[in-house]
């Protein structure tokens, strides 16, 4: 009997070689910590590209490995058996790495183990491999000879007969090759020691040479390093907000999104960086000339709401890496918007990435807001993204309705303040878990203010709490001056 998983519960794929959920798991706690010890190798890390790590990686000792492009996994043993478990609940058990990890894992004379690694492709055409190569084999290999693609790269041990050795680079790295000595498809990952010259020496090996991912630098003393090449892609802009304060009169930042194949806006994020002063000022004026109606709302870093944009206008960024899971392993979802000629209107929210490090570059007069010119498939390119070819307006939420309206104004020093209150039941609630039942939104515009618009906002299911906010909101901001039109 399988110590670690209920065989039964996983699906044959071809052989031996299955696959299932986290609920085929003997111990419940693995998954928990799958995701806590991906979480954590994420937050330790300090993304930085090949400029800015020859700026910023501190002088001192480190440990070099390639950044290999695959899937985080950990490989679990006890009792004689093993299984491989990814931070979003999937088990795998039974190819060929598997048994050539049990087999030395054996030899080594190890009682239990929990190792952390990068499940990778090797491709035949010796290419380097994705870690949409990984998702797409370890689902739905179509022969045998694709399973035994798969290999596993060793370069943590989170437990090795009662022993954590994360905090000992050192260390675990001599035991991953004393317990995987010999391994092919399971193996440690390959490992130079060098100061910051010779990690930027390894980077220009790994990935100017061969064609890699990137390279980690850990250090317990200097901390842990992940440098990357920049990735450029072409994305649509469909919003801008303001900066505020003493650089008021500047862009803040723009609203960046790429276009499905149905043509649907697809939110990836925002930028910030990569434009001059001069370029904040005028880009500021000329976004101001696009503004459009919309539906949809969202606010930048500093609570300012983006003004939405009429589509077509395209900029060339650079980011350092694309991801589609959160530090907890949890898919990001974004909001896929649909322009009807007149306004935005909100779909809903569909699994994307986010784009790390993204950096203006410039925009492009030559290309526009179509799928293939700022598609999805730029990302695919990168990583794998779930669901990439669903028509999006297959998915429209109900529209709102509108319950309760007010506006005041007020005269003061001859400029005019104006406060909106609105409350809507957005119909959404029982199709949509991350939309709320009922939502109320004040809006308070004073031109003499430091910052002259400001918002704020409350979400409810219960239509008695939502009408106790109105009640409250109305009786504090309508007070004596301010005339309800």
């Amino acid at each position: 009997m399988n110590t670690l998983v209920d065989i039964d519960q996983l699906q044959v794929k071809l052989g031996t070689y299955r696959t299932g959920t986290a609920s085929a798991l003997k111990d419940p706690g693995l998954l928990p910590l799958a995701k806590m010890r991906r979480k954590t190798a994420s937050q330790l890390m300090v993304p930085l590209d090949r400029e800015t790590a020859h700026k910023r990686l501190p002088s001192g000792k480190y440990l070099i490995m390639p950044k290999i492009d695959g899937e985080f996994t950990l490989l679990v043993y006890r009792g004689g058996h093993i299984v491989s478990l990814n931070p979003y609940g999937t088990v795998r058990v039974g190819a060929p790495w598997h048994d050539e990890a049990l087999r030395l894992l054996k030899t080594a004379g190890v009682k239990s183990a929990i190792l952390g690694g990068e499940l990778y492709v090797r491709r035949p055409d010796g290419k380097r491999a994705r870690v949409h190569d990984v998702v797409s084999i370890a689902r739905a290999p179509e022969t045998e000879a694709a399973v035994a693609t798969l290999a596993y790269a060793a370069f943590a041990i989170y437990d090795l007969d009662g022993q954590d050795l994360t905090t000992k680079p050192l260390d675990q790295i001599a035991a991953l090759r004393r317990i995987l000595k010999g391994g092919d498809r399971a193996h440690a990952i390959e490992t130079h020691e060098g100061d910051a010259a010779e990690v930027m020496r390894r980077f220009a090996d790994y990935v100017d040479k061969d064609g890699g991912e990137g390279v980690v630098a850990l250090s317990t003393d200097l901390g842990w390093y992940k440098i990357k090449p920049r990735h450029t892609l072409d994305v649509a802009v469909v919003g801008f907000s303001d900066s505020i304060e003493d650089r008021a009169g500047m862009l803040h930042s723009l609203l960046l999104a790429v276009v499905r194949d149905d043509g649907t806006y697809h939110l990836v994020g925002r930028t910030g960086g990569g434009f001059s002063d001069d370029q904040r000022r005028q880009f500021l004026i000329n976004l101001g000339k696009r503004a459009a109606e919309s539906q949809y709302a969202e606010v930048n870093s500093d609570r300012v709401a983006y003004r939405m944009i009429t589509p077509g206008l395209v900029a060339e960024i650079s980011c350092l890496d694309v991801i589609t899971t959160s530090s907890e392993g949890e898919p990001i979802e974004r909001m896929v918007l649909d322009y009807d000629g007149h306004q935005w209107l909100g779909i809903r929210r569909l699994p994307l990435a986010s784009i790390i490090s993204p950096q203006f570059l410039r925009f492009r007069d030559d290309k526009g807001a179509n799928p293939g010119d700022v598609g999805l498939s730029q990302l695919e390119r990168i990583t794998d993204i779930p669901a990439s070819d669903a028509p999006a307006r297959d998915a429209r939420l109900p529209a709102s309705t509108l319950l309760r309206r007010a506006v005041a104004t007020k005269e003061l020093k001859g400029k005019t303040m104006m406060r909106k209150l609105m409350l809507w039941k957005t119909n959404k609630e029982s199709v949509s878990p991350e939309h709320p039942a009922y939502v109320i939104a004040l809006t308070d515009f004073s031109p003499n203010r430091k910052t002259p618009l400001e918002r704020d906002i409350r979400v409810s299911s219960s239509l008695e709490q939502i009408e106790a906010y109105w009640q409250v909101w109305h009786a504090e901001q309508f007070v004596k001056g301010w005339v309800v039109k």
